[in-house]
């Protein structure tokens, strides 16, 4: 193993943090036996977390209960905040976060809210400010910030092993699983800006976006979204549901190296590429030297990700992806809905919504 694949592999290894013991393991009810609630329900099932299930459809609640004996089950999402449970996991539709995450959070609960944390900046920015005022965690799945190899990239960009970034670009492509509530956009594109916000360590200046709906009016089906950020840093995003093969790349191409993320390979999901631009004589030249694969941890994110909350509520601890980083993905989505909606007009953060105060 190359110097630069233990470093990697060693920072997405130290970076889990505090584990929590069997005996002050906290319990959680899962809301939504959905598509992603059911991977939640495994993962927390298996953390022997999982005290309570909630589903408005009883035949799908009953189904995801069934494999786990003693889980209570409920019908009425009301019935929880009564619960002698001290977290909820909401996987519901993403109309419903804001007002499922309120209530739990003003009935004294931690809450794990899938992204996105809302889907208006004003509702998100009123969730961050009711726990923090109430002194709980509010965790949001941006599960890409718990992948091995986004944890081990994240590192190799703070170290500088690619100089200075220069532009990022993220492809997040498949074709199915159409939303009805929500676009493509934010659906999808979450995942990406949370990562990108993070490698850039600053939030853009300003984004545009275009998007086009075929199979639906006005829910665009594809969009591109373009991210400008202080010191000259670039950024897009390509996301659809309707294309021949999934994709799931991002790369970072810095002043001395480069790094391609890609998730849909078996293994290799990380690789540092040395290859740049050299000036010669006053001529930008291409430089083409090695390739190394980083040897990357092989743990489930979603795994890391469970843990992790678990921990957060257990020690009292501010979750990687907290509310105010949250909020941040929150405010490039809402810029980037106006931008599509006026047709990929430039539109500053500061337009659609006031940075918040932490």
């Amino acid at each position: 193993m190359s110097c630069l694949s233990e470093f990697a592999d060693h920072a997405a290894l130290a970076w889990y943090g505090d584990s929590v013991t069997a005996a002050r393991l906290p319990g959680v009810a899962v809301v939504g036996c959905g598509y992603w609630g059911k991977n939640l329900i495994r993962t927390f099932a298996r953390l022997g977390a999982l005290q309570w299930l909630c589903d408005a459809d009883a035949t799908a609640l009953e189904a995801q209960a069934r494999p786990f004996g003693g889980v209570k089950t409920t019908t009425r999402f009301d019935d929880l905040l009564d619960a002698d449970v001290p977290a909820l996991v909401l996987a519901t539709p993403a109309a419903l976060h804001y007002q499922q995450a309120r209530a739990a959070l003003l009935a004294g609960k931690d809450v794990f809210v899938e992204k996105p944390l809302a889907l208006r900046y004003e509702e998100g920015a009123e969730l961050v400010d009711l726990a923090q005022s109430l002194g709980r965690v509010l965790m949001v799945g941006h599960i890409l910030q718990y992948h091995p190899a986004v944890v081990a990239l994240r590192a190799l960009v703070a170290r500088e092993e690619l100089g200075r970034l220069w532009y990022i670009y993220s492809n997040r492509l498949n074709l199915g699983r159409v939303r009805r509530e929500e676009n493509i956009l934010w659906s999808f594109a979450p995942h990406d800006i949370s990562v990108i916000l993070t490698l850039a360590g600053v939030e853009p200046e300003s984004v545009s976006a275009t998007g086009h709906s075929y199979l639906q009016h006005k829910i665009a089906d594809t969009t591109v979204t373009n991210l400008r950020f202080p010191q000259g840093i670039a950024a897009h995003i390509f996301v659809s549901w309707l294309h021949p093969y999934k994709e799931q790349r991002l790369v970072v191409v810095g002043e001395r190296k480069m790094a391609v993320f890609d998730d849909t390979q078996p293994t290799g999901k990380l690789r540092i590429h040395d290859k740049g631009i050299d000036w010669q004589d006053g001529l930008p030249v291409p430089r083409r030297d090695a390739e190394t694969v980083l040897d990357i941890a092989d743990t489930e994110p979603l795994s890391i990700e469970c843990e992790h909350f678990l921990s957060c509520v257990a020690n009292r601890t501010a979750p990687l992806t907290d509310g105010p980083s949250a909020l941040s993905v929150l405010r490039v989505l809402e810029a980037s809905q106006v931008s599509i909606d006026e047709g990929g007009r430039s539109v500053t953060l500061t337009e659609v919504a006031p940075r918040m105060r932490v």
